[in-house]
């Protein structure tokens, strides 16, 4: 069992309902005390009716940022195919500037190599291959680690890195190189498994993946399930929300769960 603290995300989903109830669902979270706001970014909903309400993810991560105070946020996940490398590094450090208010920033570059089919053909993008998608992630996370750099002024702090996705042979081994989070949806023989593949390509890479926070989805787990999760080494675990209207009895549930293993 990992020492890490347990920690809570919460993902407002974008779709199928209004602004005004995401920007009040987020100032609740941040009351609650959860410690991460998350959306998503894709261009249409993922489910339900298909070309119902939906937003997109950085301009609305940057009024999160702008009308919360303690939590930290981020995409689970922002798709590198949408932005150029050095255009989401200055985004990332600019949203980590709008969310400091006076101290350090609050934002997670969380990123991944997309995957949503209908983004990429309605928004002009190249769909390519999973493979090609991976590799211009791998090519994009050293531009933009170049970038914060570069950039004047600097990010407030060293911005946290999450990546999302479980594939053994690529995901894992850009997570063992560039990741301070990784996100899976894995269970407890899964997440095992994987933890060992990354151990391998931490060493193969001269990498201690223990400096990796490691993530994962509740979904419909019990508190049982996430205790064996936790024993395993995960410590952030996501709660999704849906609209229109956003229920908070599950997260106080959950961050109920969370306070027992402080």
């Amino acid at each position: 069992m990992t020492s890490r603290p347990v920690r809570l995300g919460v993902q407002l989903r974008p779709q199928h309902t209004s602004y005004e109830r995401i920007r009040d669902a987020a100032a609740e979270l941040d009351a609650l005390g959860v410690d991460v706001i998350f959306n998503w970014d894709h261009f249409f909903p993922l489910y339900g009716e298909p070309d119902g309400q939906h937003f997109e993810s950085w301009t609305m991560l940057a009024a999160i940022a702008e009308q919360t105070t303690h939590a930290e946020l981020g995409a689970l996940v922002n798709c590198n195919s949408y932005r150029n490398a050095n255009l989401q590094a200055d985004m990332a450090r600019t949203i980590d500037h709008i969310s400091a208010k006076g101290g350090e920033g609050r934002f997670i570059f969380g990123t991944g190599s997309g995957w949503f089919e209908r983004d990429y053909d309605e928004y002009g993008y190249e769909f390519g291959t999973v493979g090609g998608r991976l590799d211009a992630l791998a090519d994009a996370l050293p531009i933009i680690r170049d970038r914060w750099s570069r950039l004047n002024p600097a990010p407030t702090r060293d911005i946290p890195i999450l990546i999302g996705g479980g594939g053994e042979k690529k995901t894992l081994r850009i997570v063992a190189q560039h990741a301070d989070i990784w996100h899976s949806f894995a269970d407890v023989p899964t997440l095992e498994h994987k933890l060992g593949v990354l151990a391998g390509h931490g060493a193969a890479v001269g990498r201690d993946v223990g400096e990796i926070e490691i993530s994962v989805e509740i979904r419909e787990r019990t508190t049982k399930q996430a205790d064996e999760l936790h024993a395993v080494g995960a410590t952030l675990f996501t709660l999704g929300l849906d609209g229109p209207e956003f229920d908070m009895a599950p997260v106080r549930e959950w961050l109920s769960w969370r306070d027992g293993h402080r």
